[in-house]
């Protein structure tokens, strides 16, 4: 029996001998044999280049084998995957205050983005969104093959793997996943995409989407955005001004108008797109595009989360009551997401200080005269009745002087005290036989009458009449026989607020600059505006009152009393020995406090008050009035000056 297997023939046994028909062999193994597997490639019966062309065969099998694997790994990783908790970045948010009138004041944090619900973005942001983004999002499952399909052919090509992606694949981008180009995070992408769409709505994705997106200028988020380029909330936006913001998801830094000339005509040219696209998609009728054919120019970029001027000083004002009320910390507050609604009026903000740099400018000349540096002055301005702060001023600029002056605890208030020794003694009977002698003094300053008064009535009496018109404890002096005088160290903020208390009749409420906090949403407990009391007896408020009048004509210009309605008010003294000048008054509509005073960083204590604004008196009373009766009149320091 002869087999041989291989190049030459086999013959089967019973043949051996036998000439096989042309000379070749019976189809198929000698019996018993199993055939081995092998491909045949490099192809055997052809010659040359052909012999490297795999057949239709050979590639429709790569090709399943290669589908076959894409399909076994997606549905591995589909298995796998978990929706987890949002990453970190997608969630920090910044606090966001609002003006008394709720519209922004600053957005503080390290990420600039204000969550809103969808309720809260205008329909014609959402379609414009949604028709340049992903004109099929309300009926695709949550991922576009086509788009998965060239993520794959880029990845062979060694590109990057990057698609045309739909909105779902870009929210779970910007929320769950890191922002890596690879083939493992694109299919991770795809299978959490569809998770998503099966467990949220599509509102709920949408409404994360424009969430999280970025919209260049540091804005994360519609809100943000409406802000940065238009000054307003995102629910005011038009159907102009919200196809600029849908452009700009395309990419900010190519299509921010206020870039470049380049950068104004593909921003214009995107904007026009966004409006034809919604005509084409039926989102918007030709005649509604008709009327949009001016390009609604953005603001110019500004840094919206600035804490220069003002705006610090308001800031910590706001976060110190919060902590008070609520017992957050500062590590709390700092984590972001708080919404506070605050009590400062943004006009009544900008009148003081510019009110102060009108009279620094006009009453100070640091370079000429030495006693004129060093200047502090430091204002609030209060609602009477209310105890809402409506202004401050806390200093130049709170990035470079970081001391709020009107909110420090360190400048004694001098013969400003004396209305409350005053109010003490008719409290408990001790000037019932000479109202008159003690206006004269009130009027004149005459310290010496107060410390005795004050003896006579005792100090724990006046201390407490004090705190219980608004003073705070922690800032009263020690009961020595010149506390009448004015040694305690309240704030400008304490000094309005108890003066408010005369102006109410008796009636105290606690100065207070938040009228809400909520975080992610969800309103804050203990925020609610804090009650009055009564304080004083009516009477009493009453004829202090009427001392402090006395006080006001006595010390300002006839002028400047025509332009007010009733006033009373409250000064330090010529012969006050404490270093600080203070005025301190109100009419019907606002209590308003201000200090003056010299302090220098790394000194001890305050400076001497001799020669300020070319003064020869040691105290340049002329400082703090002169602020108070222009704040208040409306009147132009340079006028006031005259």
């Amino acid at each position: 029996m002869l087999r041989r297997w291989g190049r030459k023939a086999w013959v089967p046994h019973g043949l051996a001998g036998s000439v096989l028909p042309e000379g070749r062999p019976p189809a198929g193994p000698p019996p018993g044999r199993v055939r081995r597997f092998r491909v045949d490639y490099p192809r055997r019966a052809r010659r040359g280049v052909l012999r490297w062309i795999p057949s239709w065969r050979q590639v429709s099998a790569l090709a399943l084998i290669g589908l076959a694997g894409v399909v076994a790994l997606v549905g591995y990783v589909y298995s796998t995957v978990r929706i987890a908790d949002v990453n970190a970045e997608a969630r920090a948010e910044a606090n966001v205050y609002y003006w008394a009138d709720g519209t922004q004041m600053v957005s503080v944090g390290p990420v600039n983005r204000q969550n809103v619900p969808l309720s809260d973005i205008p329909p014609s942001l959402q379609n414009a969104v949604i028709a340049t983004e992903n004109a099929t999002f309300y009926s695709d499952p949550g991922f576009s093959v086509r788009g998965l399909a060239r993520a794959v052919v880029n990845m062979a090509r060694g590109q990057e793997v990057q698609s045309g992606s739909t909105i779902t694949q870009q929210y779970v981008k910007n929320t769950y996943l890191t922002p890596e180009q690879t083939l493992d995070r694109k299919v991770r992408e795809l299978c959490l995409s569809v998770k998503l769409s099966r467990s949220l709505s599509k509102q709920e994705v949408l409404q994360g989407y424009l969430n999280t997106s970025w919209f260049g200028r540091n804005a994360y988020g519609v809100q943000a955005a409406a802000v940065a380029y238009y000054g307003m909330d995102a629910k005011d936006l038009d159907p102009s001004r919200s196809a600029l913001l849908a452009a700009l998801l395309k990419g900010g830094e190519l299509y921010d108008p206020s870039l470049s000339p380049a950068h104004h005509r593909r921003a214009v040219e995107r904007w026009k797109y966004v409006l034809d696209r919604q005509v084409d998609l039926g989102y918007m009728t030709e005649r509604e595009r008709a009327k949009y054919t001016v390009f609604p120019e953005p603001r110019p970029e500004s840094v919206s989360t600035s804490m220069s001027g003002q705006i610090g000083y308001l800031v910590d004002v706001a976060n110190k009551y919060i902590k008070n009320r609520t017992g957050l910390t500062t590590e709390q507050l700092g984590r972001g997401g708080y919404r506070i609604r605050t009590t400062f009026d943004k006009g009544e903000v900008e009148r003081l200080r510019r009110t102060v740099e009108e009279v620094r400018q006009t009453s100070l000349d640091p370079a000429r005269r030495i006693a004129d540096r060093d200047v502090e002055i430091g204002a609030a301005s209060i609602r009477p009745g209310d105890g809402a702060v409506l202004a401050l001023y806390g200093g130049p600029d709170a990035t470079k002087h970081f001391t709020n002056n009107a909110d420090t605890a360190g400048v004694p208030v001098g013969s400003a005290f004396t209305p409350f020794v005053l109010a003490a003694a008719l409290e408990h009977g001790a000037a019932a036989d000479a109202p008159g002698a003690l206006r004269r003094a009130l009027v004149r300053g005459d310290s010496g009458v107060y410390n005795r008064l004050g003896e006579a009535v005792g100090l724990e009496k006046v201390r407490d009449l004090a705190v219980g018109s608004g003073l705070l404890p922690l800032s009263m002096a020690p009961l020595e026989p010149s506390f009448p005088a004015g040694t305690s160290t309240p704030s400008a903020i304490r000094m309005a607020g108890a003066y408010g208390t005369f102006a109410a009749g008796g009636r105290q409420t606690d100065p207070y600059s938040v009228t809400a906090v909520s975080h992610f949403g969800t309103p804050l407990e203990g925020m609610e505006r804090p009650a009055g009391r009564r304080a004083l007896d009516e009477r009493v408020a009453r004829e202090v009152s009427e001392a402090l009048r006395d006080v006001a004509v006595d010390v300002m210009t006839p002028d400047a009393l025509r332009t007010l309605p009733p006033v009373a008010a409250g000064r330090t003294g010529a012969g006050d020995q404490v270093p600080a000048s203070w005025f301190v008054g109100y009419t019907g509509r606002l209590s308003t406090a201000v200090t003056v005073f010299r302090s220098r960083p790394g000194t001890d204590g305050l400076l001497p008050m001799n020669g300020v604004g070319g003064s020869e008196s040691d105290r340049a009373d002329f400082l703090s009035l002169r602020v108070w009766s222009s704040y208040m009149t409306g009147t132009p320091a340079s006028r006031e000056a005259e």
